[in-house]
């Protein structure tokens, strides 16, 4: 099986993906000290996932579906992702590849463009798919969200060329294995499950003053320069997108909706978490090195914190602008990263991290997964099932997964194995 590896954009957040766990970390970002101590992670008390608001427990799972499930997404969407729109009512697909042998007659290809508004000229996605050319009825799906588009990520000379934006802020034409990361789908189209690509660019940019060139622009009331502070980040934006191409999913007769998964990386690992809980219709998130915002606990003081992401000019765009009220006290947030891990309960979730990448702080990704275990249990799952971390590669293969590769940021090739094996046990019958 070969896997190659998904890199990140050039407006880095993190260490490069195929950073050495060697590699020194930088010691101060943003005017902020980092620290990389666990000695000096410090004390901190999670909030209760399994007690209401008016501090009442909840004791069964209809407790959970009925109110401290929706109390919680509440909370994420007012204090760190933003509140979002729902589906356009104009909203149109354009089937302009129908089924078109690929991948040396290994898959069936089809394209999609998806547009948010009867304008064509506005905002919209691209979407490639391809499903096992052997599949007989609906096959499972892994929709992966890139931060390139489509022709960079997958080896076709057929797809699109579509467009992305450089450094310059600018959008230009993509370039067929242009740099940022293939992805050679064989391993997965030889297990049944068919594969699928998005661009996040073409849903909202991802730089400080991208506003007026995204989907959020849009939605903009009249007078309103910029969202409220409830109101979407690009991450809540590209998570958005995710569920506007699974409607279109739900029309495609070649894939089994019921079974669609989600994978990204980095920031991108933060929107699919998101993009799972907030759209119970993804049956199973793989979320890589998302740190931060992400699956790592905000109260450790360890890799990057709120204030280094919420820091000016950084990446407070991608979140609610109420984020940065928690950069000097994340005491205070309401919400910690084992909440957004318990939200996917009862489905399956895997979490992939590198134990050199301590930025996106693996180990409190992990310390969260075991403080979400007690939702899972509650639904009859199956959580961690233990405290102690496991080393680099040993993974959990459990309703919570979790599997850390030895080296740095991003999904290497070695963890397409045990990703794939989770999407076996978890999208086949």
């Amino acid at each position: 099986m070969a896997f190659t590896l998904l890199v990140l954009p050039a407006v880095a957040q993190a260490p490069p993906p195929t950073a050495p766990a060697a590699a020194k970390p930088p010691s101060v970002v943003a005017g902020f000290p980092v620290n990389y101590d666990e000695a000096l992670a410090g004390g901190y008390t999670l909030p209760d996932v399994l007690k209401l608001a008016n501090g009442k427990p909840v004791k069964n799972a209809k407790d959970w579906n009925a109110k401290r499930r929706p109390e919680l997404v509440k909370l994420y969407e007012e204090q760190q992702f933003g509140r979002t729109p729902g589906r356009p009512a104009a909203m149109s697909f354009d089937v302009f590849d129908k089924g078109t042998p690929a991948m040396e007659g290994k898959a069936l290809r089809k394209q999609v463009t998806v547009y948010f508004s009867a304008d064509r000229n506005g905002p919209k996605e691209d979407i490639v798919i391809y499903v096992p050319a052997k599949a007989t009825k609906p096959v499972p799906l892994l929709l992966c969200i890139n931060f390139s588009p489509n022709a960079s990520i997958f080896n076709d000379p057929g797809i699109k060329l579509g467009e992305m934006w450089n450094r310059d802020k600018k959008k230009v034409p993509a370039q067929r294995g242009g740099g940022l990361g293939r992805m050679n789908i064989d391993g997965l189209l030889e297990k049944g499950i068919g594969v699928a690509g998005i661009y996040y660019g073409d849903i909202d940019p991802d730089f400080p003053g991208g506003l007026p060139f995204g989907v959020r622009a849009h939605y903009l009331k009249p007078g309103q320069a910029e969202p409220a502070a409830d109101e979407w980040g690009a991450i809540s934006a590209w998570a958005w997108g995710l569920s506007r191409a699974m409607d279109y999913l739900e029309t495609e007769q070649s894939v089994d909706a019921k079974r669609v998964a989600l994978y990204g990386v980095s920031r991108l690992g933060k929107t699919v978490l998101w993009a799972g809980v907030h759209d119970t219709r993804f049956a199973l998130v793989v979320a890589s090195c998302s740190g931060e915002g992400g699956a790592a606990l905000s109260r450790r003081n360890f890799g990057e914190t709120i204030a280094h992401m919420t820091a000016p000019s950084r990446f407070g765009y991608q979140f609610a602008a109420n984020r940065a009220k928690y950069a000097e006290h994340p005491e205070q947030c309401p919400v910690d990263a084992h909440m957004l891990v318990a939200l996917m309960a009862p489905r399956p979730v895997f979490l992939q991290t590198g134990d050199g990448d301590l930025w996106s702080d693996p180990k409190g990704e992990f310390l969260a997964a075991v403080a979400a275990e007690p939702v899972y249990k509650l639904l009859g799952k199956q959580g961690l099932g233990t405290d102690q971390m496991p080393k680099a590669g040993e993974p959990i293969f459990h309703d919570i997964g979790y599997h850390m590769h030895a080296g740095g940021h991003g999904t290497i090739p070695g963890d397409w194995v045990p990703i794939t094996k989770y999407l076996e046990m978890y999208l086949h019958p």
